[in-house]
């Protein structure tokens, strides 16, 4: 993270309390208004201070099954107005004009399902936090910015990191250095097809979204070829052509991913509670195959996992699985 790091809010500092909880009289989702614009000025302000024209998506995600914001998810997350690809275009290392980079703050600011960190590696970052808290990082002081924001009615604070830098707390450093999928990989890969040991591949383009792969000798190569930019990949053995077996192994209660080939051989998944076990069930009936995955990380052991690497080779991509 740079080392001059401001949260930018609307929140006037003398209405906190000694804990510095707010009390004060503004709401905690965006007016989609002036004060929205303010930030996007802000933010703009601290770039132009900084000498950056651009921003780079970092650790994309989209809301999956459950959805914490403040408002309602938006269609395809606001992405479609911002990328001509939509989420084809959202991915972890997409560098973006800043224009762009002030829209994905704008549908962050308004809480509908999308998240990125925005970055130029060691010089400039903004992460957008809970309840319209918003945290600039530069390798410059920004006074030019500082003043800007205050002109603009927000409220700059000097904080010693952003609590949104990746590996801030939350362990995803202390997973270790995982592996790329590299000529090596595919190899394994194509070895454990041949042996019957894999045969679907989850491709994480996203946090929060994954697409499906039916593996053989020859659909390997083709599926490489069209996986998204620094995706998490996840090799997972063949489907059970025992669509009934597999149906009849649904848990009393909890939560299960559903995964199905239908039969125009495109694969499927689903994650489903109890409550809506028997919706899941109809879909997955008239499968080709299919399988039950666990939801939760300590079971849930696929036969091997990579992260894709830049087109040079180089593994730039920081999630790990």
């Amino acid at each position: 993270m740079p080392s001059h790091v401001y949260r930018v809010t609307k929140y006037d500092p003398a209405d906190r309390d000694e804990r510095g909880h707010y009390h004060g009289p503004e709401d905690v989702v965006s007016d989609h208004g002036a004060v929205e614009a303010a930030y996007l000025k802000a933010v703009a302000a601290f770039a132009a201070d900084t000498g950056v024209d651009h921003l780079v998506v970092r650790e994309p995600e989209v809301s999956s099954l459950v959805h914490f914001g403040a408002e309602p998810a938006g269609e395809d997350f606001g992405l479609d107005a911002l990328f001509p690809s939509g989420r084809g275009g959202f991915h972890d290392g997409a560098r973006v004009p800043l224009d762009v980079g002030l829209g994905l703050v704008r549908v962050m600011l308004r809480d509908g399902g999308a998240w990125c960190r925005l970055e130029v590696e060691d010089t400039f970052a903004v992460h957008v936090g809970w309840d319209q808290y918003v945290y600039v990082g530069s390798d410059r002081a920004c006074e030019q910015a500082l003043a800007r924001t205050r002109a603009l009615g927000l409220f700059p604070e000097r904080l010693a990191a952003s609590p949104y830098a990746f590996g801030a707390g939350d362990g995803q450093e202390e997973r270790g250095v995982q592996r790329p999928a590299d000529d090596a990989f595919w190899a394994d890969v194509r070895q454990a097809v041949a042996a019957g040991r894999a045969g679907i591949l989850e491709e994480m383009y996203l946090e929060g979204a994954s697409r499906w792969h039916h593996l053989t000798g020859d659909s390997v190569d083709p599926v490489r070829a069209g996986l998204a930019p620094r995706a998490r990949l996840a090799v997972w053995p063949p489907l059970s052509t025992d669509v009934e077996a597999v149906l009849s192994a649904l848990p009393a209660d909890g939560l299960v991913e559903g995964v199905w080939q239908c039969e125009d051989g495109l694969v499927h998944s689903a994650v489903a509670h109890e409550e809506v076990f028997p919706e899941l069930a109809a879909r997955m009936s008239g499968a080709r195959a299919a399988a039950l995955l666990s939801v939760y990380a300590d079971e849930r052991v696929p036969v091997c996992t990579a992260v894709m690497p830049d087109q040079d080779g180089v593994l730039r991509a920081r999630w790990r699985i």
